[in-house]
C-alpha cells in the first residue's frame, strides 16, 4: 500500500510534465474571454502614445539643399574620365561636408550656440543613386535655422571643398527653404505602435497567468492530467435567502426567552 501511495502520480507531478504542451485552442478561448481586456489595453496604449507624441516630443524639420559635382578639366566638355573621377569624388565630399574646420565655419558665421558635435548629428548628406548630386539636409526644431544651416553648409563647401581637393567649384542645385510642416514626429505610426505595444502587453500577462495556472477548473482538467474520471461534481450556485428565515426565526425565539 506504502508503494502504490508512493507511486501514484499526484496533480503536480503530472502537472509538471505536461508543463511543454500547450493547447492552443484553450488559449485562444482565455483570450477570447478576455477580448474586452485586450480591446481596452489597446485604447489606452493608443492614448498615451498620443499624449507623449503631443506633449513631450519636440517637433523636427528637415531641409535640404544640393550641389552637383563637377570634374572637368581645363573648362572642357565633360569626357567619360571626367564623370567616373567625379563619381569618386562624391564619396569624398560626403566625408569633407561634415569636417570638423567647414562645421566651425558654419558655426561662427551663423552664430550658432552649438558643437561640432552637435551640427554633425543634425546633417545627413546622401547621394542619389547613379548621380553626382549630394542632398545636404539639415534637421532642426528651428525651420528656419534648419534651412539657414543648409545653405551655409553649400556655400562653406564651395569655398573649401575646392581648395582642399584642388578640383572645381561644385555648382548649387537647389538651395533649402524653410520646411511647412515637420518630418517627425508622425501621429499615426506612434499612436499604431502604442496600441499594438498595449495589446502585447496585455497578451503576455494572460499567457503568463495561463500557463502559471496549475488548478484543476473543469473535470476535464483532472481527467487530462490525473487519468481518472471524476465521477460526481459539486455545481456552483447562489442560494440566496435560502436558510436565513430560519436563522431569524431562531434568533427571535431566543430573543424572546
Amino acid at each position: 500500500m506504502e508503494n502504490q501511495a508512493i507511486n501514484q502520480p499526484t496533480a503536480q507531478t503530472v502537472r509538471r510534465q505536461d508543463d511543454d504542451v500547450i493547447d492552443l485552442v484553450e488559449l485562444f478561448y482565455v483570450m477570447w474571454g478576455h477580448a474586452w481586456q485586450i480591446i481596452l489595453c489597446l485604447v489606452a496604449g493608443a492614448a498615451i502614445a498620443f499624449g507623449v507624441t503631443r506633449f513631450l516630443i519636440t517637433p523636427m524639420y528637415q531641409a535640404t539643399s544640393s550641389i552637383y559635382i563637377v570634374s572637368a578639366s581645363n573648362n572642357s566638355v565633360v569626357d567619360l574620365t571626367d564623370l567616373q573621377i567625379g563619381a569618386q569624388l562624391t564619396a569624398d565630399y560626403q566625408e569633407l561636408l561634415v569636417s570638423r574646420p567647414l562645421l566651425e565655419d558654419v558655426i561662427k558665421n551663423l552664430d550658432l550656440d552649438l558643437t561640432t558635435n552637435d551640427l554633425a548629428g543634425m546633417v545627413s548628406i546622401t547621394n542619389t543613386a547613379d548621380t553626382r548630386i549630394l542632398k545636404i539636409t539639415v534637421t532642426s526644431p528651428d525651420p528656419r535655422e534648419s534651412a539657414d544651416i543648409a545653405n551655409e553648409l553649400v556655400d562653406q563647401a564651395c569655398i573649401y571643398l575646392p581648395q582642399i581637393m584642388e578640383t572645381d567649384e561644385p555648382n548649387l542645385v537647389e538651395e533649402a527653404i524653410p520646411p511647412t510642416s515637420k518630418s517627425s514626429p508622425s501621429y499615426s505610426k506612434n499612436i499604431v505602435l502604442g496600441g499594438l505595444l498595449g495589446v502585447i502587453l496585455c497578451c503576455g500577462v494572460l499567457v503568463l497567468r495561463y500557463l502559471m495556472n496549475d488548478t484543476f477548473m473543469t473535470p476535464d482538467d483532472v481527467a487530462r492530467y490525473l487519468g481518472v474520471q471524476p465521477l460526481a461534481t459539486i455545481p456552483e450556485a447562489d442560494l440566496g435567502n435560502f436558510g436565513q428565515d430560519k436563522k431569524r426565526g431562531l434568533l427571535k425565539r431566543k430573543e424572546a426567552k
